[in-house]
């Protein structure tokens, strides 16, 4: 639960399915937009996607990758993919991971959570909260975005990285039994998630909060989950979408076994591709970090002396473009 002051012929038909490709050559349009919610805050949308227009320039605070700011959407009957940061994270946490699925046909849409996010930490254990606005965000993408007709509602995919990460495994299904939680920060106080409930407790709406589950989700990938223990068992098991799940080896964050390894264990194994990183660390799923990033949140940078970062994130962004080329566009 992270913040920033502290991410082979059934491939190809798969690719040849995605008419986005074919259309935008591999460049990436970016934009950034607003998305009211009924219940809440305006949320926050950073939005790529295929186009033709050649790319220009990075876009502000998200490294070196160029995007094509503004440009036309390129493409019908695209996948989208929402994706959720982890705690204290903004929408351009994985931005390198947005990029690798646009530039492979999807959309990919970001949000920063309301209430959990770099500025705002007021609604930070609201973990009901979260699978709630990324239903808005799909409910937008969907229906009012202004390309919505592009895309292919019945292709829809969500990534999550640890806050996200439980978030997008509970918008397919899990709920949190809360009263796991008090023993297990009785006998591990020291672990971050217990210190941030320590810091923002819930209240009692909260944990008696109506879980929301879209059932628009077909496949889920979750990276270094939170709260796995807290989870209830068997509405993991009833998650009827594939799943990618990813552990850091070396999750100094959300540490083994009580997060990702629990939910694997709890999760259908026909259906579950799982992932352990050597030598990674919970930060190592971020983008990785330009010189701005390693000045100013050096936390996040941190990764082991042996560990390559941005070599992870280039076989991971394939992992995860890959993988949801094989399960949105299944019949």
């Amino acid at each position: 639960m992270p913040r920033p002051f502290l991410l082979l012929a059934l491939a190809a038909l798969a690719c040849l399915a995605l008419p986005a490709a074919r259309a935008s050559a591999g460049e990436v349009g970016f934009r950034v937009i607003s998305v009211p919610d009924p219940q809440g805050q305006p949320l926050e949308v950073g939005i790529w996607y295929p186009t033709d227009v050649a790319a220009t320039a990075p876009a502000r605070g998200m490294g070196d990758l160029p995007v094509a700011a503004v440009a036309p959407v390129a493409g019908q009957r695209l996948p989208l993919v929402v994706m959720s940061h982890g705690n204290g994270g903004w929408f351009g946490g994985h931005y390198d991971t947005a990029i690798a699925l646009a530039k492979a046909g999807f959309v990919a849409a970001a949000l920063t959570h309301a209430g959990d996010n770099y500025r705002d930490q007021s609604h930070a254990t609201d973990m009901a909260d979260r699978p709630r606005q990324l239903h808005v965000l799909i409910d937008y993408m969907l229906a009012d975005w202004s390309d919505h007709a592009r895309l292919d509602p019945a292709k829809v995919g969500a990534f999550g990285f640890s806050s996200g990460g439980f978030t997008v495994l509970a918008a397919a299904g899990g709920e949190l039994d809360f009263s796991r939680i008090p023993a297990h920060c009785r006998d591990y106080p020291q672990h971050y998630d217990c210190q941030l409930i320590a810091r923002v407790p819930t209240t009692s709406a909260q944990r008696a909060a109506v879980w929301t589950h879209d059932a628009r989700i077909r496949a889920v990938v979750s990276a270094a989950p939170a709260l796995g223990y807290a989870f209830k068992p068997q509405t993991l098991a009833g998650i009827a979408v594939p799943v990618q799940l990813w552990r850091a080896a070396d999750d100094e964050i959300l540490p083994d076994p009580f997060h990702a390894t629990t939910v694997r264990a709890a999760l259908p194994a026909a259906t579950t591709e799982f992932h352990v990183v050597p030598k990674a660390g919970h930060f190592d799923f971020l983008a990785p970090c330009d010189d701005f990033t390693r000045k100013n949140v050096p936390a996040i940078c941190k990764s082991a002396p042996d560990f390559d970062r941005a070599a992870f994130h280039r076989d991971f962004d394939k992992a995860v473009v890959d993988f949801f080329q094989r399960t949105l566009q299944r019949p």
